[in-house]
């Protein structure tokens, strides 16, 4: 058994159009194989079934078909044998069915209306058309009659009848004016289905007499017009309000039948004033979103493609200011037979089985009914190969005499559906249609696809060879496809030589040889490379190539991805390419490209130029202008023109330019003529008609371009026709009903005289008719009216002018105007291929509903919600284009676990058509986001408490936490991990039972089904001892989980095996500063070894003196600057001794500004002792407060403090270890927050007292800790906590926090 495997894209142009099908045989498309096989006929070319034909000109009716012997035809007329011989106006074509009935010649289109049918017969059977109505057109006069002036009371309502004639088919109705300009309409006034004119209230500027309705036939191109109506519209004051009465349909309820496909128009005009507003509604359903369209200001409901499911009452109401009417129309929609599955023609071998299935459906359901060789299958001659089962046929044990043409006709009251399908029972042995001894070539290590092209009846086994006696390939080094192509994947050099395909049924055995010879690849051994050049030099690029010896090579130079210049500069040797005298304009990529009739190799190199040595003896310029300019030999088209070269200036001149002006229509504007070498000092110049010439010369070197030179004498030409008509014609529709032709107007040089004007043509495509023409001037555009909505015109432009035309003109198509598309795409499908990309498909739309030139889908997309929030949130819409007629694209970028809708909408160059019905669409669980934040709190000696936060993008449904974590030891070595699983609707851990002053590390992640996130890391200490801890307390309702961990001897009592890690310390973070107007205190937070000790360098910020250091006692974690300026502004930094300079981030603050004293002047005068009474008074008062706030814990000025303690950096130690307490917010027990300076304005906070410590921070309460840190500076915690040092029972306070630090 031969592999099957598909043929990849690139690999279709090697393989034959044969690909045999599974079910039947399939006859390959072989111009010898198709002259030799017998076949029964097929019609391939018919009339429409209702055909309308032009009565001035000959019938035409079409009957086309092929067979294998070419099948001889014959007609009915309305069921009888037509005899073509009998009638002289008569012809048959030959070779052909298609009927030509003579009228221009006498006949007449009446006597051969009538129902016809053509029959296609050979040997093999007989096929049959449809039957084809043929009747002429119709375009009557109108009827005379009298029409008397309508006299109308303002505010009433009118109907203006057309009742245009009856014709064959139907007129397109519009009104217009005496001008031949369109009424105005809107929704007062408008045309009805009908043709009528409908006025819902008359006012008086609807007064005139040239109401005229025109009725245009347009298979015979003709326009009808009716008498001129008049209309006089009398004013009544005060003009009476009505409510709405409807003008159409009359009555209450009526009723519409529509086909199935096609387009339903239902019409409600209401009279009343104010102007009735009309809405449409269905009972008992909502309009079809997407094939619902209103027309004539929503008094025409238009549904397209209805389908039985648009069945139903449709209402319309008519409402304004006083009341509403409305109506109802009954709505039942039918339909036409149309196929389910329509039979297809069967190539079957003698002994095989086969069907013939013909499925319709329609409103109500057709009839099947079969016929063979056009004959009824009841009275046919019996086949007993065959069996007739309803709408399908069954063959079994077929033989050569069972081949025919077989007919089903589905039909009901609306139509009918004829279709034909033969039966051809072939015995054919093998035939291989591939050339004997064809050869294939390709390049080692490419695959090789080897033809074997074959045909016969039964199907041909297909087995290939390698060498006439070689044993038959097998093996995954082989592809055989069912074509009979043999595949080589990956030829080799020793894959060359004969193969041999073979190929065998039951009837015989054939065989061919064909050759594959394998060649070395092209390679470029020695590539070109970058090379610097001077200006001026020489330079060289090789290209040198290895190739098969049996291929050709051509070697080609590119600069730029572009031809080489064409000057001689350029040497192409054979592996090199010599550029000489090299200027600026080398500069760029070379690319040397090595082709052979089988594969292409390139390699590149840039050539950069650059400026040579100036020689200072030498200046070079610009030219100077040429002068003495002299016209000579002065001719209608033509006139020479010599001059006399300026100075070159040590550059040779290499060319003149020669400018010309056209005094007449463009004075002082100078246009390029011509340029010349620069060793001609003469030139012949071409010349145009009416032009005013003068002429100027400007010479060019290598530095520039001289000044132009003074103008010559200037020469009118006389006038001619135009040369040329002019470019870029265009027609493009601004509107449905328009042709907007457009075109470039000729400039006055090219008039070639006065008068220039245009003519312009246009007449329909592929519809014989005359060419529609009018002349416009001073305009570059013309629009023609009243078109079909985007049908193809021929249009040409040409110019004329006082002496005659241009030559004729070139035609182009144009289209008229475009109208949004009609249908949405269907079938929309949606293949979600992960959890963040999805694939749509889509069928197309039908062309002749795009309404214009197809750009392509647009496809909207959007979420709806996330599966696992179930949250819905603001939509918004994502929009794809994909170009052209393309059925299927790719949607990136979505989100796992979320909810989608998407729609589809074809769009044109007006726009976009509407949207098919929503699909929706899930996308998979993804895996999760990291958790929102790790949080390690409260620590104590054995236990941590971990807070974390959701991920912020769960993408699915979380299935648990993972938490991972293992000591550090000071030298930066990881312990053993430990793992622990966390349930998803846990925020929170405790973890107990750990080591006392150990470092852990943790790692934290969340999961869904589909698999683990990325994690989050972060670091916690245990302290060292609990005295002076306060334990947060857990109470209920936190939500916390508690896991309790044994004590274990791997965690405690043997020390851990450790395993090395890049070290993550020492640092410096958090440097805290709060300032008063001459100290400042520094905190900091410090990670890393211990026993290590600190300084603090400051300086005036934005200064370049040198840092001031100060070192620190101990290893606090904080310090006091003394002996400050006040209002200044400083930088502060702090570093660690021994730790090669590191040291924290710069931070700036800012001190306090300095109390101004108040100087005040002794007097002797009276008020003046007053007021120091005054005073006096009330600094009593003063004293009295300050003494009962004193008593209270209140605040107390700093400056008596700072004198009684001479070394405020002396801070009291803890008793157990002799290390400083970390200081904390006793609330939150958070860490203290970068950021605790003076405000952002550079000012201090004044509340209570002036000189406060309490102002010194960012919060009302803030205050020293006993270590000197700046502690409560959020919380503003006032109740009572044991103090350490100095022991104090007191609440906190400014006064008790000076007092710790002696």
């Amino acid at each position: 058994m031969m592999k099957k495997k598909i043929i990849s894209a690139s690999k279709a142009s090697l393989v034959l159009l044969l690909c045999q099908m599974l079910s039947a045989l399939d006859v390959p498309l072989d111009s010898k194989l198709l002259e030799e096989l017998s076949q029964p006929p097929t019609i391939t070319q018919q009339s429409p079934k209702d055909y309308i034909v032009d009565p001035r000109e000959n019938i035409v009716i079409q009957c086309e078909a092929k067979g294998k012997p070419p099948p001889s035809f014959s007609w009915t007329r309305n069921g009888t044998h037509f005899d073509i011989d009998k009638d002289a106006q008569v012809t048959m074509k030959p070779n052909s069915g298609t009927l030509v009935i003579n009228i221009m010649n006498g006949g007449k289109a009446e006597a051969y209306e009538g129902v016809y049918q053509c029959t296609a017969r050979n040997e093999r059977g007989a096929a049959i058309s449809n039957n084809i109505v043929i009747r002429p057109s119709r375009s009557p006069l109108w009827t005379k009659e009298k029409l008397e002036p309508n006299q109308v009371r303002e505010g009433d309502s009118l109907v203006l009848h057309c009742r245009p004639p009856v014709g064959l088919p139907p007129p397109i109705i519009f009104w217009m004016d005496n001008a031949f300009q369109r009424l105005p309409q809107s929704e007062r006034v408008s045309q009805g289905l009908n043709g009528d004119l409908y006025f819902s209230n008359v006012q008086p500027e609807d007064t005139r007499e040239d109401y005229i309705c025109y009725a245009r036939f347009n298979h015979t191109q003709t326009i009808q017009q009716k008498q001129p109506i008049s209309v006089k519209v009398f004013s009544t004051k005060p003009v009476t309000e009505r409510q709405p009465v409807l003008l159409t349909p009359t009555g209450s309820t009526s009723t519409k039948v529509e086909l199935r496909g096609n387009v339903l128009l239902l019409e409600c005009i209401a009279a009343g004033l104010p102007t009735p507003v009309i809405r449409w509604i269905k009972e008992g359903g909502e309009l079809p979103a997407n094939r619902t369209f209103f027309e004539n200001f929503k008094k025409t409901l238009k549904i397209v493609d209805v389908s039985e499911a648009d069945s139903g009452n449709y209402k319309c109401i008519a409402r304004n200011t006083l009341g509403s009417a409305h109506h109802v129309i009954s709505v039942t929609v039918k339909a036409a037979p149309y196929w389910i599955t329509a039979p297809r023609n069967l190539v079957l071998s003698p002994g095989e089985d086969g069907t013939l299935i013909c499925r319709a459906n329609g409103n109500p359901k057709p009839d099947i009914s079969w016929l063979a060789n056009g004959v009824p299958i009841a009275i046919a001659p019996e086949d007993p190969s065959r069996k007739v089962d309803g709408d399908t046929i069954i063959f079994s044990q077929v033989q050569e005499r069972s081949s025919a043409v077989y007919q089903c006709n589905a039909s009901n009251e609306y139509g009918y559906l004829l279709a034909n399908a033969f039966v051809n029972v072939l015995a054919e042995p093998p035939r291989i249609l591939t050339a004997a001894n064809k050869l294939y070539q390709v390049i080692a290590d490419s695959p090789a696809l080897l033809d074997c092209a074959y045909f016969g009846s039964p199907k041909p086994e297909i087995e290939w060879f390698k060498g006439v006696k070689g044993s038959i390939l097998r093996g995954n080094e082989y592809v055989f496809h069912d074509n009979g192509t043999l595949e080589i994947p990956v030829a080799q050099k020793d894959s060359s030589g004969t193969y041999t395909c073979v190929a065998r049924n039951e009837l015989g055995k054939i065989q061919n040889e064909v050759q594959l010879e394998v060649k070395d690849p092209t390679m470029i051994i020695k590539q070109p490379e970058y090379k610097v050049i001077q200006r001026y030099g020489q330079v060289s690029f090789e290209c040198i190539i290895k190739h098969d010896s049996t291929l050709l090579p051509t070697v080609i130079w590119l600069k730029d991805n572009g031809e080489l210049p064409g000057d001689e500069r350029f040497l192409v040797g054979k592996d090199n390419l010599t550029i000489m005298n090299v200027t600026d304009k080398d500069d760029g990529t070379y690319t040397c490209i090595v082709n052979t009739t089988l594969d292409s190799v390139s390699a590149s190199a840039v050539l950069t130029v650059v400026a040579a040595p100036p020689t200072p003896a030498i200046i070079y310029a610009r030219p100077n202008p040429p002068f003495d300019l002299e016209l000579t030999g002065q001719l209608e088209r033509s006139v020479e023109l010599s001059w006399v070269p300026g100075d070159e200036n040590n550059s040779p001149i290499t060319n003149f330019v020669i400018e010309y002006e056209d005094g007449l229509h463009e004075p002082g504007v100078w246009h390029h003529q011509t340029e010349v070498p620069g060793t001609q000092t003469t030139v012949q110049l071409k010349l145009s008609p009416y032009v005013n010439y003068s002429f100027r010369v400007i010479a060019v070197n290598e530095i520039g371009r001289s000044q132009p030179s003074e103008p010559s004498e200037q020469y009118l030409t006389k006038s001619a026709n135009p040369d040329e008509n002019p470019p870029n014609v265009q027609g493009i529709g601004s509107e449905p009903d328009n042709l907007v032709i457009t075109w470039e107007s000729l400039t006055g040089f090219q008039s070639n005289g006065p008068g220039l004007q245009y003519k312009v043509s246009w007449r329909q495509k592929d519809v014989d008719d005359e060419w529609t023409s009018v002349i416009v001037a001073n305009v570059s555009k013309y629009i023609v009216s009243g078109t079909p909505t985007f049908v193809p015109y021929e249009i040409k432009v040409q110019a004329l002018n006082d002496l005659g035309y241009a030559p004729e003109p070139s035609e182009v198509i144009g289209h008229s105007g475009e109208d949004l598309p009609m249908v949405a795409p269907g079938n929309v499908q949606v293949h979600v291929i992960n959890s963040t990309l999805a694939k749509v498909h889509w069928d197309t739309v039908p062309l002749k509903t795009v309404r214009g030139h197809l750009q392509g889908y647009k496809v909207y997309y959007w979420k709806v919600q996330s599966l696992s929030r179930r949250s819905k949130r603001h939509v918004e819409k994502k929009i794809l284009t994909f170009r052209g007629n393309k059925t299927f694209g790719m949607l990136p970028g979505l989100e796992p676990y979320s909810s989608y809708k998407l729609n589809v909408r074809v769009v044109n160059g007006k726009g976009e058509g509407p949207a098919s019905p929503d699909k929706v669409f899930k996308t998979p669980e993804g895996v999760p986001s990291s958790p929102s934040f790790l949080k390690i709190t409260n620590p104590t000696l054995d236990s941590l408490t971990l807070e974390w936060g959701s991920p912020t993008h769960p993408n699915g449904v979380l299935t648990s936490y993972i938490l991972k974590f293992q000591p550090i030891n000071n030298t930066h070595e990881l312990g053993p991990l430990v793992e622990i699983r966390i349930p998803a609707n846990e925020s929170s851990l405790i973890l107990k039972n750990l080591n006392y002053s150990t470092r852990y590390k943790f790692y934290f992640n969340a999961q869904t089904s589909v698999g683990s996130g990325s994690q989050i890391t972060e670091e916690a200490v245990t302290i060292m001892d609990e005295a002076g801890f306060l334990r947060p307390a857990v109470g209920a309702g936190k939500g916390y989980s508690e896991i309790l961990f044994a004590t274990s001897p791997v965690m405690h009592t043997v020390r851990p095996t450790f395993y090395k890690v890049q070290p993550l310390y020492p640092r410096i973070r958090n440097v805290t500063t709060a300032a008063a107007e001459t100290y400042a205190n520094i905190s900091w937070e410090y990670e890393g070894p211990d026993h290590v000790n600190f300084y603090v360098e400051y300086g005036v910020a934005g200064s370049k003196e040198d840092w001031k250091k100060e070192i620190v006692n101990g290893s606090r974690s904080f310090f006091v600057l003394k002996g400050l300026t006040p209002g200044t502004a400083y930088k502060v930094r702090v570093g660690a001794e021994g730790l090669s300079g590191f040291r924290s981030s710069e931070d700036v603050f800012e001190t306090g500004p300095a109390m101004a004293s108040r100087q005040v002047d002794i007097a002797t005068q009276g008020w003046f002792i007053g007021l120091m009474c005054a005073v006096a008074l009330l600094i009593l008062i003063l004293l009295i407060v300050c003494f009962i706030r004193r008593n209270k814990g209140g605040k107390y000025p700093v400056k008596e403090k700072e004198d009684a303690h001479a070394d405020p950096e002396i801070q009291p130690m803890k008793e157990d270890d002799g290390t400083f307490g970390e200081y904390s917010d006793a609330e939150d027990h958070k860490p203290l927050k970068k950021g605790s300076r003076t405000p952002s304005d550079r000012t201090v906070k004044k509340e209570d007292s002036d000189d406060s410590l309490v102002d010194y921070g960012e919060g009302v309460n803030g205050q020293f800790n006993e270590d000197g840190s700046f502690i409560g500076q959020y919380s503003g915690k006032k109740e009572k906590e044991p103090a350490e040092g100095n022991e104090s029972s007191e609440a906190p306070s400014p006064v008790n926090a000076m007092n710790s630090f002696v």
